[in-house]
């Protein structure tokens, strides 16, 4: 499948969660420890907000090769800073490699990424295309059932409560499989932002969920371990979520619950319980 990180908190350049970490998202892309597969090789991809204070839509960054031997991808993270940004290395379950396919998905100020699958897509997709706006319809590039799950949160009211807009996708796609006789259906952990939020979910229709992990509290890092200089240079409010985490220090990561989401927002974040609303 894939391994993705968020960061929300002070602005850092990307290189700093992108490739120095022991276990970083760029070591995972060869060595994955917790992911179906070991490689994810099969593109990558960063979207990322500009550290000012006024509103603009996300930058992209797309690539079809793996991140470990993208020169492009080095350079860019070492040159830009950023508040909030959403990476992803990629594992196809199928669809093309190409930039189209490649994660983290934009529409306005809004990303979304994802790893997981729609078990049987290619049964399920027309009736899931059918569920999209016509308004929004146009705006779909690639061919993954993480896309589509995108512009089906956004038909279902994303932008205005994106909680309530994930549960009733997952209500949809379960509907779906549930009339074609898809077992096991959804496996997903998605991470999703409008530039001001970033929330993050974990579900599967087996309840046996992709892991998902989301950092320590700052201000108890630095109790845990004084010794560690970066620490004192971000915000207490800074937050990482992950797929797997980034190195073996302890006390720095903590599992995302099965079947729940959280956010973070100026420093402050909360968990609570994701139960699919039927379609």
């Amino acid at each position: 499948m894939c391994r993705w990180l968020a960061y929300s908190g002070s602005p850092i350049a990307l290189a700093e969660l992108l490739y120095k970490p022991r276990h970083s998202l760029i070591d995972q892309s060869r060595h994955a420890r917790m992911g179906v597969e070991t490689t994810n090789g099969d593109g990558c991809g960063v979207g990322w907000y500009p550290d000012t204070e006024e509103a603009a839509e996300p930058a992209i960054f797309h690539a079809t090769g793996p991140a470990w031997s993208d020169r492009n991808l080095l350079e860019l993270s070492r040159c830009v800073r950023s508040p909030l940004f959403l990476a992803h290395i990629r594992a196809s379950t199928g669809t093309a490699v190409q930039q189209s396919n490649c994660h983290p998905f934009r529409y306005g100020r809004w990303l979304w990424m994802h790893n997981g699958a729609i078990h049987d897509f290619p049964e399920l997709k027309r009736d899931l295309a059918l569920t999209v706006d016509p308004v929004l319809y146009p705006f779909i590039e690639g061919s993954t059932d993480s896309e589509l799950m995108f512009y089906v949160a956004l038909t279902l009211g994303l932008q205005e409560d994106a909680p309530r807009a994930v549960a009733r996708m997952i209500g949809v796609v379960e509907a779906a499989g549930k009339k074609h006789g898809v077992p096991d259906l959804l496996q997903m952990t998605v991470a999703v932002s409008d530039g001001r939020r970033l929330w993050a979910f974990r579900y599967s229709t087996e309840r046996h969920s992709r892991s998902l992990f989301f950092s320590t509290d700052v201000r108890t890092l630095r109790t845990l371990h004084p010794e560690i200089e970066a620490l004192s240079h971000v915000s207490d409010g800074t937050r990482v979520v992950v797929s797997e985490p980034l190195g073996d220090l302890e006390g720095a990561w903590h599992e995302v619950p099965e079947s729940s989401y959280g956010y973070v927002e100026d420093g402050h974040g909360e968990l609570h319980p994701l139960t699919p609303v039927p379609a």
